[in-house]
């Protein structure tokens, strides 16, 4: 078994399996178990970094990667016995060349390049995580979620770590408990964005550096010069590689994108409301330019489901035009015992009380005022705990576990993640727009056409399977 891959032996076994009047499943199933799990990674630097140690810490053998930034090569070349992966700049290359060897890719890119290698991988049957926000756009999350219902041999994950955590569980648990009767709002604040929003194109250009690939930053967005870093510039930073991109409406997801995923995580495992039914920007600090506005505030509607009624839900991000934070104003649950909100968190609002969630995470989730905490006591455990975010990832593509044990899988974080972009959407637009169950916007048909941008001829995924 030495001179063939993991994912190579497990076809075999399986085609032997299916031809055998016996097929003595646990003894294959414990052979293809031992193989390492062939890894690839689309971007190794940043976010990518907590991947390739998380894969070398498991004992996963990397087979190649694509990073843009050569500096960032070290984050594969650098591990013991990764040495001799190939390395590339166009992640294209990666399944091109090694396509066939791969059980196992992760793409954590800037937001704009999450869709094409994510579609390309599960399209041709490899498990993928990929990093949060799912995808750039509305309409890539759902087709995220149709490939994975149409692939279903393909492990997927996407990277809100929460997720794996205990926090939202037992959120849930209460909420189950009627702790809080009937939810009717949730509000969600952030300290984001701690990089530039609300500017717009720079006004100077600067050379490519001999280290990155820009024509592969770029991706599928349209093609624009490179700027670098100011000498007054904060870290060095300028205002797209490495880190900035994140509040340029053709690269990141501003604010929302980057922590509902984590912050929102909640609502969408205690409610699983679906799409939802509108979406309308409250507050502004200015239009949609170049970047993200430098703050803003989101309502959203969700119809009634089953025995469960119609919610609301709001975000708040950013600041307003005197430096304020938008944030819900504070409870009287809060105010009886003299606290304050913390700076990023929930508020869950039911007819019989309310939960402050604190942190990014849903981290430590408690009934307000301390008194009804206590009077309630901690509900009855409902939910399994999870091994960990990773952790339930690799098991279930070493087939350890069912597919679904990886629980922010594409048809959970797809919807999520297109319900979270519908927020960008909608500040994009300018309205409120009205969606159908399906997700596809009724208001406005021609504001469908902003949640779909045709990738940059060559840019696309390159199989596309659902």
């Amino acid at each position: 078994m030495s001179n063939i891959t993991r994912r190579q032996f497990v076809k075999r076994t399986a085609a032997v399996a299916a031809t055998c009047s016996i097929g003595f499943p646990s003894l294959i199933r414990a052979q293809g178990l031992n193989e390492k799990l062939q890894v690839g990674f689309i971007a190794v630097g940043g976010r990518g970094g907590t991947h390739t140690g998380a894969s070398h810490g498991e004992g996963l053998q990397c087979v190649a990667f694509a990073e843009v930034d050569k500096t960032r090569w070290d984050g594969v070349h650098g591990k013991k016995g990764w040495e001799q992966a190939a390395g590339y700049t166009d992640w294209r290359k990666v399944f091109e060349k090694h396509g066939k060897e791969l059980d196992v890719v992760f793409v954590a890119t800037p937001d704009h390049t999450h869709f094409a290698p994510s579609m390309t991988a599960v399209s041709m049957g490899i498990h993928c995580y990929t990093e949060k926000p799912l995808t750039w756009s509305v309409r890539e999350a759902q087709l995220l979620a149709a490939a994975y219902a149409k692939n279903p041999k393909v492990v997927t994950q996407m990277g809100n770590q929460g997720h794996g955590e205990n926090g939202w569980r037992l959120a849930y648990e209460y909420v189950k408990a009627g702790a809080v009767g009937e939810i009717k709002e949730f509000h969600t604040w952030t300290n984001r964005p701690i990089w530039p929003q609300g500017g717009d194109r720079p006004d100077y250009t600067s050379p490519v550096p001999d280290s990155l690939d820009w024509d592969a930053w770029i991706g599928p967005a349209a093609m624009r010069p490179f700027a670098g870093p100011k000498d007054d510039s904060k870290k060095g930073r300028g205002p797209y590689h490495p880190f900035n991109w994140r509040g340029v409406v053709d690269f990141g997801s501003g604010a929302l994108g980057d922590m509902a995923c984590h912050t929102t995580d909640g609502i969408y495992a205690i409610m699983n409301p679906g799409y939802a039914a509108t979406a309308e920007p409250v507050i502004m600090t200015g239009p949609v330019k170049d970047q993200w506005p430098a703050g803003m505030v989101v309502k959203s509607t969700y119809r009634a489901k089953g025995d469960q009624p119609k919610f609301t839900t709001y975000w708040y991000e950013g600041k307003d035009k005197d430096g304020n934070p938008f944030m819900p104003d504070n409870p009287e649950g809060l105010k009886v015992d003299g606290r304050k909100l913390p700076r990023t968190g929930n508020l869950v609002v039911g007819t019989k009380g309310t939960m402050l969630v604190n942190g990014d995470y849903w981290n430590s989730p408690q009934l307000i005022p301390d008194a009804r905490r206590k009077e309630f006591g901690r509900p009855k455990e409902l939910l399994e705990r999870s091994p960990g975010h990773h952790k339930e990832f690799f098991m279930a593509c070493k087939g350890e576990k069912p597919r679904e044990f990886s629980q922010s899988n594409f048809s959970y974080s797809g919807p999520m993640a297109a319900n979270i972009q519908l927020g960008n959407l909608c500040a994009r637009a300018g309205k409120k727009l009205k969606l159908n169950e399906a997700g596809k916007i009724i208001s406005d048909p021609k504001i469908n056409d902003l949640a779909w941008r045709e990738p940059r001829k060559g840019w696309g995924p390159l199989e596309m399977k659902v």
